[in-house]
């Protein structure tokens, strides 16, 4: 009989809030007792809504708690690494939002540190679990399109307001000190990552980056070339001061291609639901459309529980978001170091 894994928060913010938080009580032998954040009234006012027993204005009341089977770290980028850390010092299982961490080196110190202490490490990289992109490398790893050729990414999206780059959702991600980067190194992972899920890891990367607005410091156009160990080739844009928002990627094969986005339509009217995956093939385009569930984190939160009562593994944890946080700093390696960002 499955066991429930307890789980304790740390972070109440946004993510928590509208895409994962929800999702350790929705999961199958799932649930959460405790959260913690920096803001008390925060943590209180989200542990009153979920029904949360405990809340804490201190993350150490989550991880040393003894009725916590595993932590989830829900904060901002530059505390990853030391709440991990933290984590596998107290022999507790961890689950981390994406971007592990500030860089390739701090991943490998926080696998290192877990390893060492024999608990798991997750990332959550939660579209490996989503039904639409299970779709997705079901139907290139089934044939659909034949021998898989090169992969293309483009995605686009217009300069926040002055006004929204203050707020609370822009201002600490276009801030590299506090995010690692900016719209690239916060937000592309997912789109890197799939393609790491669905075509295997990239072996080689070459790539321009640049600052060209000035809107704030962070690298806001990237062009890169990949080459994947599996010898597929990609390419991928990045603009993200351009006057529109535009984001979808193409896989393609000997005998059609599959276009698909990563992320759920950017323009107005917002809640619209994933535009399908299209296979074009021999002159005719077939559609798929595979809705995400409410909380998009649930589907992955259930296969880390799963793997916790040792029926089954989860598709996202340190190994797999260690390639794509490489990946990420090959392609800003030349812009930090003539700009300096860390």
């Amino acid at each position: 009989m499955a066991r429930t894994i307890r789980w304790g928060m740390i972070g109440c913010g946004e993510v928590a809030q509208q895409k994962s938080g929800p999702g350790f009580l929705r999961a199958r032998d799932s649930t959460m007792i405790a959260v913690a954040d920096r803001n008390g009234d925060r943590a209180k006012s989200f542990a009153a809504k979920h029904g949360v027993p405990r809340w804490h204005a201190d993350a150490e009341d989550v991880i040393a708690a003894p009725d916590v089977d595993a932590v989830y770290v829900a904060t901002r980028t530059d505390s990853h690494c030391d709440y991990v850390l933290r984590c596998a010092a107290a022999g507790k299982p961890v689950l981390v939002e994406k971007p592990a961490a500030m860089s390739h080196a701090q991943c490998l110190r926080m696998i290192d540190a877990c390893a060492k202490a024999g608990v798991p490490l997750w990332v959550a990289y939660y579209r490996r679990a989503l039904p639409r992109f299970l779709k997705l490398r079901e139907l290139v790893q089934g044939g659909a399109i034949g021998e898989v050729r090169m992969a293309t990414m483009r995605h686009h999206h217009a300069v926040p307001s002055p006004e929204a780059m203050r707020g609370p959702f822009w201002s600490w991600r276009l801030d590299p000190t506090q995010s690692g980067g900016g719209i690239f190194f916060e937000a592309v992972g997912h789109t890197l990552d799939i393609l790491d899920f669905v075509l295997g890891p990239i072996a080689e990367v070459r790539a321009f980056a640049a600052n060209q607005a000035g809107a704030y410091p962070a690298e806001d156009v990237v062009a890169a070339s990949f080459r994947f160990a599996s010898g597929v080739l990609g390419s991928g844009s990045w603009c993200f001061t351009t006057d529109l928002d535009d984001e979808y990627n193409e896989i393609v094969g000997s005998e059609g291609r599959i276009r698909y986005s990563t992320f759920p339509p950017l323009s107005p009217p917002s809640g619209r639901p994933p535009d399908p995956i299209r296979v074009h093939r021999g002159g005719a385009i077939e559609e798929f459309p595979v809705a995400d569930p409410p909380y998009v984190h649930e589907p992955l939160i259930q296969t880390i529980v799963d793997e916790m009562n040792g029926r089954g593994r989860c598709p996202s944890n340190g190994e797999s978001a260690v390639r794509t946080a490489w990946v990420i700093d090959e392609a800003l390696r030349e812009f930090r170091a003539q700009f300096g960002s860390k």
